[in-house]
């Protein structure tokens, strides 16, 4: 897109339509979220907003700014969710162990798109992580394991 359109691009999408995106799915019944964020998403609440992954990563358009109005108007949603905060994503296979945080915990590191998929549909039936903010990224001091659920 046009560089000179991300803040209205990062409006747009993280904020307005995942706003509109939980009131579709409130209106339509729907019992679970699990909503993909990002790692440093409410960095500004826990003294993270000069970290370099915060700088770099809302340079375009504010998007983490945008994000964390999005989150919390899921949270005010009365619907059950899960929110999962990734690191930076991968298009390759793990190549680390699934590392899972709590909320505000995480500045950096990188995941695997394939683990933040197990993560998600797992995050779905899981009642562990019943409105909770999961952050993961991949441990690389040790090995990649097969997905077996949420280890917390």
């Amino acid at each position: 897109g046009n560089p000179l359109k991300m803040n209205q691009a990062a409006h747009d999408v993280d904020n307005i339509g995942t706003c509109k995106l939980v009131d579709a799915a409130k209106a339509a019944g729907v019992k679970k979220i699990v909503m993909i964020s990002s790692i440093l998403t409410n960095g500004r609440n826990w003294g993270q907003e000069n970290s370099p992954g915060f700088v770099i990563t809302n340079a375009f358009g504010k998007v983490l700014d945008e994000k964390i109005i999005a989150e919390n108007y899921l949270r005010a949603s009365g619907i059950d969710y899960t929110i999962v905060r990734p690191g930076g994503l991968k298009a390759k296979p793990p190549t680390g162990a699934l590392k899972i945080s709590g909320e505000d915990t995480l500045n950096a590191g990188e995941i695997s798109r394939d683990l933040v998929a197990d993560v998600c549909v797992a995050a779905l039936t899981d009642t562990k992580v019943s409105n909770k903010v999961l952050e993961i990224i991949e441990d690389d001091e040790q090995p990649p394991k097969v997905f077996n659920g949420l280890v917390m």
